[in-house]
């Protein structure tokens, strides 16, 4: 085992945190987060034991999007401070051993941006070609929709040049013309200046738009993947370790292609949309199955590549890649009134009220996440069960402003409430005076010290990021059993999705050579006869997470029975 290997591609084994600045900490009062307000709290991330924050849209935009309807890609917003409290930020994430990288928004800007308003204003501009351009909306053009509440076409008519621009976003965000070396040009330097200020790589949204041809009057020169690999080869050039993590929610054959297929040399990294629904699945059915369907399909990747796993994330929760039966099981349960659901694809909750508090389900969840092979990815407000605010219209009820205390506005910001960029979780059970920050750090049997238990056995673990996994077969449907094998050493994650304890046991190649076991999370009985059996006991949503010791097998008795383990 080379244990050097977990520095050289830290991200296969980092754990992920997602925030959005404007609504994590106000540090000056106006009722906005800020770097400076996130600087004050890089402790809490550093306590907790992430690794690399992912921020999502912080430069300068008109702000119809949440930021992601971007007018200047080398700014800070100014409601969020600038590029000294930037750099304050990031030397001080630095100091606490944080990496931090940054949303990539390139597929389009706003309509407000430069270029834009530039390629308006003559049909003869320099800037006309940097982004998609007709004079009829061509046949064979991109036609399903990103927002089909909101937009009825992916082209939208400029009364001034007579032509229609592409956008499959928003009509307020056009498309920039990937096909234009100029364009592509430009997002190098984009890339180029912020790893310079200190970045470590960058989350790249809606990469299969960023790389779609569908739409342009001619083909690039050169195949786009192609371009990728230039890309992740410059980024390399400039940064040696930086990452690109792509959001690409396709089939898994289809999300294999923009790793660069076997040889790799592409995206770094992939957010793992396939195994999150599947998750969605196993939860509501409490059966393991598809999980195990989705781990069966998974793609063996690069060694040097991996995927980012997750429960929620700061859009709706896609289930686009489940049948219409599927998806409806998982709206009964999960979000039953329509104002849960958006799009008709996807629920805008957080995991939390989806399981109705119920903290067993919710540990089991996490654990799951964290077990499965790749590196895990935290939501803000993730780590103490913050809830949703379904009064905040759209995506945006998932990003309410975090909950650090149970003193007005939830300790986010001084500003008087009417101010506040959004309103807090409000209720007896979600809002902050129930769920926040400063109670959970006093309890030792809250969310957020079991998650910090979490993260600190799975840093602990680098044999599930780059070691071979395999299933342990226990023959209850219920069980998700992984065991993850690296350098000599393994252990055995283990995972009851049913609502009733269970007994299990079963066979499996090398049980004799585990040695002696030792429980690193979780509760459980464990038993090892002299036949090679090996048996469990797990409570309802139970989980036990096992380190084998192989050195110590000749000196273990043929047959062990666990002490049960401190409650997860």
């Amino acid at each position: 085992m080379d244990i050097s290997r977990t520095g050289d591609v830290w991200w296969k084994n980092a754990v992920f945190y997602c925030l959005d600045v404007e609504t994590f900490q106000d540090g000056n009062g106006d009722g906005i987060g800020d770097f400076g307000g996130l600087t004050q709290r890089i402790d809490h991330l550093a306590g907790l034991g992430v690794t690399c924050i992912w921020l999502m849209p912080f430069y300068p935009t008109a702000n119809r999007d949440d930021g992601y309807d971007i007018t200047d890609y080398y700014g800070v917003d100014p409601r969020l401070g600038t590029l000294g409290d930037l750099a304050v930020f990031l030397r001080t994430a630095r100091d606490r051993g944080i990496r931090v990288i940054a949303d990539l928004v390139v597929n389009h800007t706003s309509d407000r941006h430069p270029w834009f308003q530039a390629a308006c204003a003559d049909r003869n501009s320099p800037w006309r070609d940097w982004y998609v351009w007709r004079d009829e909306i061509p046949p064979g053009g991109p036609d399903d929709l990103v927002f089909p509440d909101k937009e009825n076409s992916n082209w939208e008519w400029h009364e001034e040049t007579g032509q229609y621009y592409l956008h499959r976003f928003y009509r307020h965000q056009p498309d920039l013309n990937i096909g234009n070396p100029r364009v592509r040009d430009e997002i190098h330097r984009i890339v180029g200046f912020w790893l310079q200020l200190g970045l470590s790589g960058f989350r790249v949204d809606a990469v299969p738009f960023l790389l779609e041809t569908q739409g342009l009057d001619a083909p690039p020169e050169l195949d786009l993947h192609d371009w990728l690999r230039d890309l992740r080869r410059f980024i390399m050039r400039r940064h040696g370790d930086a990452v690109l993590l792509g959001e690409v929610n396709l089939p898994y054959q289809d999300v294999r292609r923009f790793y660069g297929d076997d040889g790799g040399g592409e995206l770094n990294m992939c957010l793992d949309f396939n195994m999150n629904q599947a998750l969605a699945l196993a939860l509501v059915r409490e059966d393991a199955g598809p999980l195990v369907h989705g781990l069966r399909a998974m793609p063996r990747l690069h060694p040097d590549d991996g995927w980012a796993h997750f429960a929620r994330n700061h859009d709706e929760w896609s289930l686009d890649r489940l049948t219409e039966a599927e998806r409806q099981q998982v709206f009964r349960a999960f979000g039953p009134k329509k104002d849960m659901q958006l799009f008709g694809r996807g629920l805008r909750r957080r995991l939390p009220t989806m399981l109705k508090g119920d903290a067993a389900r919710i540990r089991l969840a996490y654990s799951l996440v964290f077990a499965l092979p790749g590196a895990p990815v935290l939501f803000y407000g993730e780590e103490i069960g913050m809830a949703e605010n379904l009064d905040i219209p759209g995506r945006l009820a998932v990003r309410s402003p975090m909950q650090w205390s149970d003193e007005p506005n939830g300790g986010f910001s001084t500003a008087p409430a009417d101010k506040v960029l959004r309103p807090p979780v409000s209720g007896a059970r979600w809002g902050p005076r129930a769920v926040n920050v400063a109670a959970q750090e006093q309890d030792p049997e809250s969310l957020l010290t079991w998650i910090g238990r979490l993260i600190r056995r799975r840093r602990a673990m680098p044999e599930v990021a780059f070691g071979d996994w395999s299933f342990i077969p226990f023959p209850d449907a219920a069980i998700l059993a992984l065991r993850h094998d690296w350098g000599g050493r393994t252990v055995l994650l283990l995972h009851n999705l049913g609502k009733r304890p269970c007994r299990s046991e079963c066979r499996f190649e090398g049980v004799d050579a585990l040695g002696t076991l030792t429980t690193l999370l979780g509760e459980g009985r464990f038993e090892r006869a002299g036949d090679g059996t090996f048996g469990i006991d797990l409570p309802a949503h139970g989980v036990l997470w096992l380190r084998a010791h192989p050195q110590a097998a000749s000196d273990a008795p043929p047959a062990r029975m666990s002490r049960p383990a401190r409650p997860a």
